[in-house]
């Protein structure tokens, strides 16, 4: 295990602005890995670097956080994708942690 997300959890109900606590090990590159929002068909509504809290070139859980802001158009499903940042071309190095969630208000 490489990641833990403390909030939101599965399944949980958010609004348009949240922030995605959590901790993470062997995910980050300079200190931060991308996070993604998909809606319902899997189109992105949002991008971000979450950022290592504290020093993250060791070999142990480090938390992160990121601010998250949708669409203020956007209610419904949607899925939390964290990718491990993988700045090489090996794609055997890819990894990451996706969950289910919604957007209600």
């Amino acid at each position: 295990e490489y990641i833990v997300v403390d909030l939101p959890f599965p399944g949980a109900v958010t609004g348009k602005e949240f922030k995605v606590i959590g901790k993470a090990r062997a995910f980050y590159f300079e200190g931060s890995f991308p996070v993604e929002v998909l809606d319902k068909d899997g189109k992105r509504l949002f991008i971000g670097p979450a950022q290592a809290i504290g020093e993250w070139m060791v070999d142990a859980f480090v938390p992160f956080e990121i601010d998250v802001k949708v669409p203020e158009t956007y209610i419904g499903p949607a899925t939390l994708v964290l990718h491990k940042d993988n700045p090489s071309d090996m794609r055997e190095l890819d990894a990451s942690m996706s969950f289910p969630f919604t957007i209600e208000y």
